[in-house]
């Protein structure tokens, strides 16, 4: 199977910071950007290199650790491989590859034997710091073997109310490798995403706040307030007549049987699927709904994560959520690309647009002072005044035409009825490289950064790489500097300009034009590896 471009990236990637670096590394993939081959390569070529390396999978449902198993088989027929999940009816445990449920395996890391590498899907489960079943299994791997090493796989690298799951003091050390939905969307690599807001949404304001969520029971009982279900599916009906497949998010199961009688009441062919049903019902109607046997699938909490069905053109929320993490998980249903498949109408009831801003869009933001929590924050967002239709701040000009003048104050008002899944409101303009200059670039009581600059032509364009920061940061700054040299990264300034006349130079850079400051989107290279 022929990798795609930023899947060999990451790879690379993981391999170059193992070897660098002391910590665990992150790799963030967007849904939809092939996570599981991802995986399946890292295992062929670390068994291939290293024969007698024994690997384990977690995953936390079914469904992921038989998807990720099946992909190894299909990538690598010669592997060896077992599958350790009480909900699969599988125990098997010394092959040198095993897939498990971490439910299965979190009190057994002992048992099964050494392993000198753990791969970790879904990664934002890792607790940060409190007991949980992953970190007893990984704890219990260190205490077999000391020097095993874990990657984590994710979408979505933050957890709500505690933000990235990257951290020095954390199982997962940095993100070595970051792809972009708005890259991947442009490259052809994931499906282009369109939106439209739902007029018929629930009052809110009585929900309250728990746990930094909305609590379950008031938010599944807003939803289901006397016609707003009704309402609701008549314009689901009416948007979506011309889509194949739709994939509905519900605030909890009355909800999700509401809706879907509403929807077989208009001709839909509608089910639902829901945690505590038998697992053979919920088989039964997701393989129906990948048959193409129903054209809805309504949903609580069973199909955020671990489904598969690229022909999805169309996503419903009719459940609002304070974590960005879901709202991401939602909407990377539609991303996948399939035949005759244009793009995926996002249709948002929940608010969540709003809530969170543009998908391609979510960053996490420190805490300001000791004691703060790390909140995960999307774009500053706009109303426009003639279609209501919200978007990024840095928008001049909506899709309808209007106009902003500068000096017009934008707002964001949660009650609109439009909102843009995507932020691309600016291309990113190709510049061919004349030079590159590399400097120290410090203000007083600020981490340094590496200050790198771009001469294309007569203009000149500048990134800053944050090589002495932690996090985050330092785990872009590390992609980033291994795509251009490999071996040592650098965790000093001073010690990255020493090095900076051996690293490969871009022929080319993608520059998105936002306003003030020109945003480096991508470089290209005269040939795949540096």
């Amino acid at each position: 199977m022929q990798l795609r471009p930023y899947q060999r990236e990451a790879i690379d990637s993981a391999w170059k910071y193992l070897r660098a670096c002391d910590g665990n590394p992150c790799l963030v993939l967007p849904v939809g950007a092939g996570k599981t081959i991802v995986m399946a390569e890292l295992i062929r070529e670390a068994i291939t290199a290293f024969p007698g390396t024994r690997i384990a999978v977690v995953a936390h449902v079914r469904e992921l650790v038989a998807q990720n198993a099946d992909k190894l088989r299909r990538h690598w027929p010669e592997a060896k491989i077992g599958i350790y999940s009480a909900s699969l009816n599988r125990r098997d445990r010394f092959e040198p590859v095993t897939f498990a449920s971490i439910q299965s395996v979190y009190d057994k890391a002992m048992q099964l034997g050494r392993f000198d590498l753990v791969l970790v899907d879904e990664a934002h489960r890792i607790p940060l710091r409190s007991e949980g079943m992953y970190r007893t299994f990984l704890e219990g791997c260190q205490r077999a073997n000391p020097a095993v090493r874990v990657i984590g796989l994710t979408a979505t690298p933050y957890r709500l109310g505690a933000g990235m799951v990257c951290g020095p003091d954390y199982i997962l050390n940095d993100v070595a490798y970051e792809a972009r939905i708005a890259d991947l969307i442009r490259d052809g690599f994931l499906s282009p995403l369109v939106s439209k807001g739902g007029a018929a949404r629930a009052d809110l304001s009585g929900v309250p706040i728990r746990n930094n969520e909305y609590a379950a029971k008031q938010l599944e009982q807003a939803s289901r307030a006397p016609g707003i279900v009704e309402a609701a599916c008549d314009e689901i009906v009416r948007y979506c007549s011309d889509r194949r497949a739709w994939v509905l998010f519900c605030a909890g199961v009355s909800h999700a049987n509401d809706v879907a009688a509403e929807l077989v009441r208009r001709g839909v062919a509608a089910a639902v699927v829901e945690g505590d049903m038998p697992a053979t019902r919920r088989d039964r109607a997701i393989e129906d709904f990948q048959q193409g046997r129903l054209r809805a699938l309504v949903n609580v909490n069973v199909l955020c994560e671990g489904f598969d069905a690229p022909h999805v053109d169309a996503v419903v929320m009719l459940r609002s959520t304070k974590s960005a993490g879901l709202y991401v998980q939602q909407v990377g249903r539609g991303t996948r690309l399939c035949d005759g498949k244009a793009n995926c109408l996002v249709l948002d009831f929940a608010g969540n647009i709003a809530e969170h801003g543009p998908v391609d869009s979510i960053t996490v933001r420190a805490p300001r002072k000791a004691g703060d929590k790390a909140e995960v924050e999307g774009a500053p967002t706009k109303e426009c005044p003639q279609c209501q239709a919200i978007v990024v701040i840095q928008v001049r000009t909506c899709s309808c035409g209007y106009l902003w003048p500068f000096e017009a104050s934008p707002r964001h008002d949660a009650t609109a009825t439009d909102a843009e899944i995507l932020s691309g409101a600016v291309a990113a303009n190709k510049h061919a490289v004349t030079a590159i200059h590399y400097a120290r670039h410090e203000k007083p009581g600020s981490v340094p950064s590496l200050r790198v600059t771009y001469s294309c032509g007569l203009r000149l364009f500048r990134e800053w790489i944050c090589l002495e920061h932690g996090g985050l940061p330092r785990g872009k700054a590390v992609a980033w500097w291994t795509r251009r040299l490999a071996g040592e990264v650098p965790t000093s300034i001073d010690r990255a300009l020493a090095l900076a006349p051996q690293l490969a130079r871009p022929t080319h850079i993608f520059v998105a034009e936002r306003g003030k400051y020109p945003e480096i989107t991508s470089h290209e290279f005269d040939h795949a590896r540096p």
